[in-house]
């Protein structure tokens, strides 16, 4: 069936055009037009009460006899394949597609598609399809990246450094580490870690202090074979070699029965807190003339070689001059070499070691009796302290890098004075004058000791601490930063100065000699 789209303002068509040829008179004409129409009306009638429900939206034919209601939605009429799609405005009416009936007009049921209704504000609300909820989907984790480089902040300038107060307002304070000794004169480290302390007795102990308590056993006990029956004879010193904790080796100085200056070699046990006593290898024997200046200070260079102090051999004013003879040993600090040579070697740099104008072994000369000297373990200057005769005693500072061979004046001088001549001229002579020295209203026998460079008191920090046996004063001595050296006298402390001593943390220790004690210093 052909379809065609009907516009409800145009007359409606019938499907064939035919023309009717009438016979009949007009007054058959009109009551046949009559009852078409009627028969016409009662068919359209009978369709819509057999179809089935119409939606709202199904549209209703309208007759020139009934007019239809308008509907509140667009109806479409299904086209043809040649037409097209009508969107007729809301007060238009319904399209209608009649096709011309064969015999007796029958009516055809339009085709209408139902669409939604528009709700009004009187209308109930439809169920509409279940909303269709749209979960957003997670953000997309952010992956960590690697951060830009930026540019390093520039330097900024160093803060100033802590003025050093000045030394005559230190406030020294003596802390107890140990007691009951018998005649300590020294103290050291073994450098191994570990923590403890060696002190050295006179008569020919080594004792271990192990955080405060005093290992009964000695770790070396050679009193069999030393002389201690003079004032200043026994075990004098101690020193462990740089390899101590692999080698096991240590160096002692003593003087032996007969009054001798011994250089011996000695190495620990199975037992870390004991040395063997059998393992004693003698390095240097050294003949001493008199009971007394008799050195007695062994160690380690930063340079990895052994410094030996050794007096002028006693008596009084060097009676033998052997501060100035570069033949004997005496009255000298000796460098030597322990790595090396059997029973040891001389460093290449000694200043006789090849030219045959002294002793290869010395290292510098002039002494009296340099008891007890020690290396700044920060600038590698040397400190030696050298007892004086009648009147002064005196403190050297070797500059680290200063070459071997220096002339330190005895017995031409004593301190800064002359003593063998009344007419002395250090410069012409070439004789090196000490930092510091004090005469013998203040003291007797100076005892050398140490550059503070321990974390415990800051304010200790490159100050050289030395003070005197008999008197017990203890002094300063700092070098400071515009070259100059600066010294105070600090306090009388009542002991009995024998010797200071320093760990491996760079506390300095003081020995307290006639009492049998160690502190440490504090402030």
């Amino acid at each position: 069936m052909s379809k065609q789209l009907v516009d409800r303002n145009q007359p409606i068509r019938l499907g064939r055009k035919r023309r009717f040829t009438f016979h009949v008179s007009g007054f058959v004409i009109h009551i046949l037009l009559i009852g078409l129409f009627i028969l016409l009306a009662a068919c359209g009638a009978g369709q819509a009460n057999t179809s089935e429900p119409a939606s709202p939206a199904v549209a209703q034919m309208e007759s020139t006899a009934t007019p239809l209601p308008l509907l509140t939605s667009t109806v479409m009429v299904e086209p043809s394949a040649s037409s097209s799609t009508l969107t007729p405005g809301p007060t238009e009416e319904p399209v209608v597609e009649i096709a011309e009936p064969a015999g007796t007009p029958e009516p055809i049921s339009p085709t209408v598609e139902p669409t939604e209704p528009v709700l009004l504000a009187t209308d109930a609300p439809l169920p509409t399809e279940e909303p269709i909820v749209v979960t957003p989907a997670p953000p997309e984790a952010v992956l960590p990246t690697e951060a830009l480089p930026t540019e390093a902040p520039l330097p900024t300038e160093a803060p100033p450094a802590a003025v050093a107060p000045p030394l005559d307002s230190l406030a020294i304070k003596f802390i107890p580490v140990a007691s009951g000794f018998t005649k300590p004169l020294y103290l050291t480290h073994a450098g191994d870690g570990s923590g403890r302390l060696f002190v050295v007795e006179q008569a020919g102990r080594i004792l271990i202090v192990n955080q405060g308590v005093v290992n009964p056993t000695p770790f070396l006990d050679i009193g069999s074979i030393v002389g201690s029956d003079a004032n200043e004879q026994g075990l004098l010193g101690l020193a462990f070699h740089p390899n101590y904790a692999s080698n096991g080796l240590f160096f002692v100085n003593y003087t032996d029965k007969q009054g001798d200056t011994r250089i011996a070699r000695y190495r620990v046990s199975d037992n870390p807190d004991v040395a063997d006593p059998n393992s004693a290898k003698i390095l240097l024997a050294i003949d001493q003339p008199y009971a007394n200046h008799n050195g007695g200070q062994v160690v380690f260079g930063p340079d990895g070689y052994l410094y030996i102090g050794m007096g002028d051999g006693g008596a009084a004013n060097d009676p033998h001059n052997n501060g100035q003879n570069l033949n004997a040993l005496l009255g000298k600090i000796l460098r030597i070499d322990v790595d090396n040579g059997d029973p040891y070697a001389i460093p290449q740099d000694n200043p006789f070691a090849s030219n045959g104008q002294g002793s290869p072994e010395i290292w510098s000369y002039g002494w009296r009796n340099p008891w007890r000297f020690s290396f700044d373990r920060a600038t590698d200057d040397m400190y030696v302290a050298d007892v004086g005769q009648n009147q002064y005693e005196e403190v050297h500072v070797e500059l680290a890098g200063t070459p071997g061979g220096q002339n330190y004046g005895w017995r031409l001088m004593e301190g800064a004075h002359c003593f063998d001549s009344n007419e002395c001229d250090p410069a012409s002579l070439g004789l090196v004058l000490p930092i510091a020295e004090y005469d013998h209203g203040q003291g007797c026998s100076v005892t050398g000791g140490y550059v503070y460079r321990g974390n415990q008191f800051p304010t200790l920090t490159g100050v050289y601490f030395y003070g005197d046996y008999c008197s017990g004063i203890m002094w300063a001595l700092r070098h400071e930063a515009d070259g100059n050296w600066s010294q105070a006298e600090l306090l009388q402390s009542g002991y009995t100065i024998s010797s200071f001593g320093q760990d491996e943390a760079g506390e300095v220790y003081l020995v307290h000699h006639g009492g049998g004690e160690i502190f440490q210093l504090g402030n």
